[in-house]
């Protein structure tokens, strides 16, 4: 796939170059800030973007508020987050979207370059990549009224799989139960939850996001 970079962390930026180009990827650019992250979208047009949410000059949200640039002007790009810690409120804003094709992932805990990889094509195909530390703290209880208090433990763990973008057939392999089960327990989830069905996991990963962080 073609693919842009961005991250100021000139090791780590090195590093990704390497690791994609081994694998056969084409690296187009490799940027530093965002508003390059954004000028390199529009004339090279890639497949997808891997960026971070904190870049110069402030390191604050530059680099997603680039993403949701780009994810308003080319849906069409997969955009792949790679963030040093769980950003709630960016996660959300990021994940609020209608368009499939993104992913959120935290550097410390991509432990395996196959996971990593493996991301990469879910994203690149229209489906979604979470670590599953950032679906816990967005699935987190608040001071408001849980709307997951009426979820059974078993439809918690089918939605904490689905938020994670695994497929019912992964999830049914992960939790040791029937894929049968699997879409009985999704469709009390969203029953529960009040959530409008659709078709494709992402998108259904994407509602059950937006719901609960709105």
């Amino acid at each position: 796939m073609r693919i842009v970079l961005a991250e100021d962390s000139i090791l780590l930026r090195e590093g990704l170059i390497r690791l994609l180009t081994e694998e056969g990827h084409e690296v187009l650019a490799a940027v530093g800030d965002g508003d390059e992250l954004v000028r390199e979208v529009r004339e090279r047009r890639p497949d997808l973007i891997v960026v971070d949410i904190r870049m110069p000059p402030t390191h604050t949200d530059e680099g997603l508020r680039a993403a949701l640039e780009i994810r308003r002007r080319w849906p069409t790009v997969g955009v792949l987050v790679l963030s040093q810690h769980v950003e709630k409120n960016y996660a959300t804003q990021l994940l609020a979207s209608d368009t499939a094709g993104v992913g959120y992932l935290l550097k410390d805990r991509v432990s395996r370059v196959e996971e990593f990889l493996d991301s990469l094509e879910r994203v690149h195909h229209g489906g979604t990549a979470i670590d599953p530390e950032v679906v816990r703290q967005l699935l987190a209880r608040t001071t408001r009224v849980d709307p997951l208090s009426r979820l059974t433990t078993r439809e918690r763990e089918v939605l904490e799989q689905m938020a994670q973008g695994h497929t019912n057939a992964a999830i049914a392999l992960k939790l040791h139960i029937s894929q049968s089960a699997v879409e009985k327990n999704a469709n009390m989830i969203f029953e529960k939850l009040a959530l409008t069905r659709t078709t494709g996991y992402s998108r259904r990963v994407l509602a059950v996001l937006r719901y609960l962080g709105s």
